[in-house]
């Protein structure tokens, strides 16, 4: 990995991981709203999903990266999910995802650190 790669994909990888948290956070929460309230959350779960989709594929393409795919396809699984009612049990699929990229991260620190950069 190049370290204008590296730099991308911890960057990048911070990014998602801290949006993961907080999408996985916010679908813990939907069981205690109400229906109206229950409906609109989840729309807006799903704009922050497809935002955090685009962040994907900006690091894929930045990092040159096919991790991103897998977590890309753990991510479409949780959203599967979501649409079928069953928002809250969707968070599996997201854990696996975080675990994902919390790995993506862990690899281009160390680059960047053999490099003496952090």
């Amino acid at each position: 990995m190049e370290i204008s790669q590296a730099i991308m994909a911890f960057s990048q990888s911070e990014k998602v991981k801290s949006n993961l948290i907080c999408v996985s956070q916010s679908l813990e929460l939907l069981g205690g709203l109400p229906f109206p309230e229950n409906e609109g959350a989840q729309k807006v779960i799903r704009m922050n999903i497809e935002m955090m989709r685009q962040e994907i594929q900006l690091a894929r393409n930045l990092s040159g990266d096919d991790a991103w795919d897998e977590i890309e396809k753990n991510i479409g699984k949780a959203v599967v999910m979501i649409d079928s009612g069953v928002a809250p049990e969707s968070v599996v699929h997201l854990t696996k995802a975080l675990s994902q990229v919390t790995s993506i991260g862990h690899r281009s620190m160390t680059v960047l650190k053999e490099k003496g950069l952090l």
